[in-house]
């Protein structure tokens, strides 16, 4: 399942994004992969380093920052988690260039299966060009993170 929608803000609008990808293994399994945060650069293609600010490396009130890079374009996102879930939703707020809100959701879908949500809502800096940047970045991250989902399931199944 593949949705993107836009909402409208005060000045700006917020890109919404949805991926769902079927993966092969009960939530749990997911989960114990999906909360090791420093592994996510393994399989988000997008991210190049993942950097703790603290100690907490797990749970709600942990803080990173993502070095994200896009084509030519690249940013820091620093994050915050404001839900975890276990095994079921892990939550973060963005702070910095890119604001809004990522979630990640599992739903058990059979005895050995998860559905993996993934939901970004987030508005463009003026600089990448604000509603025109998210109208023409859209069908770039939806295809960069379907791929992200996918690997993180080539990855369970490698193990």
């Amino acid at each position: 399942m593949l949705g993107v929608s836009y909402r409208k803000g005060p000045s700006v609008r917020r890109m919404k994004v949805t991926l769902s990808l079927d993966i092969p293994f009960e939530p749990s399994t997911v989960w114990d992969e999906l909360e090791q945060l420093e592994q996510h650069i393994t399989w988000m293609a997008d991210a190049e380093t993942l950097t703790f600010v603290g100690a907490q490396r797990r749970g709600v009130g942990t803080e990173i920052v993502v070095v994200t890079k896009v084509g030519p374009f690249r940013t820091r996102d620093h994050l915050r988690f404001t839900r975890w879930s276990v095994p079921a939703v892990m939550a973060a707020e963005h702070h910095g260039p890119f604001v809004g809100m990522g979630r990640f959701t599992l739903d058990p879908i059979g005895p050995n299966a998860t559905r993996f949500t993934w939901t970004e809502q987030i508005r463009f800096p003026w600089y990448l060009g604000a509603n025109l940047g998210a109208l023409v970045a859209r069908p770039i991250l939806r295809r960069i993170w379907i791929g992200n989902l996918q690997r993180l399931s080539d990855r369970l199944s490698s193990r």
